[in-house]
């Protein structure tokens, strides 16, 4: 690779860094073509996209990034591909379902989600519980609108008894 591709390179991280808000660092070696095609095509599905990169282009392109990466250029060592996705915990899902068929990997070398950095696999499960800004969003309606359903309910129930005493009042 030449010096002007390797600056392209960084350049073209650089802007994926600058534009992602959810970054996951994997390592996927080991992995038969079969088994990488499958973890491709779930990436598809998912919106997850996948790409293997060089850890010193990546780690020049973090320097070059405004964004503060904190530790997460150290785990940069061995075989390292990329996760970006507009949903936090989508990679994280993904990489958890994946393992219940290929055991071990792709293993968690470090993560960017919500301005939170996790280094190390042991913050999967913690990646998986993050909610998603919908998620979220649909929690705080729910919270919103059940003090009103509730009054709503305890109307149509009065009502209906009240109804129900007339009627057998009404019979009698």
């Amino acid at each position: 690779m030449t010096r002007e591709e390797k600056l392209q390179v960084i350049h073209e991280l650089t802007a994926v860094l600058a534009e992602t808000n959810t970054l996951y660092l994997a390592d996927i070696s080991g992995l038969n073509a079969q088994t990488t095609t499958n973890l491709r095509r779930a990436c598809f599905k998912a919106d997850v996209k996948l790409s293997v990169v060089k850890n010193t282009l990546l780690a020049k392109a973090m320097e070059a990034s405004d964004r503060d990466f904190e530790d997460l250029p150290t785990v940069l060592s061995g075989n390292t591909s990329m996760m970006t996705s507009e949903v936090a915990n989508a990679p994280a899902r993904l990489i958890k379902e994946f393992r219940k068929k290929s055991k071990e990997r792709p293993l968690l070398k470090g993560a960017l989600a919500q301005g939170s950095i996790y280094i190390g696999d042991d913050q999967l499960d913690a990646l998986v519980d993050i909610k998603s800004r919908e998620e979220l969003i649909g929690e705080v309606i729910g919270l919103l609108q059940s003090p009103a359903k509730n009054v709503i309910s305890a109307l149509q129930s009065g009502g209906q008894i009240l109804s129900g005493i007339v009627k057998t009042l009404s019979e009698k």
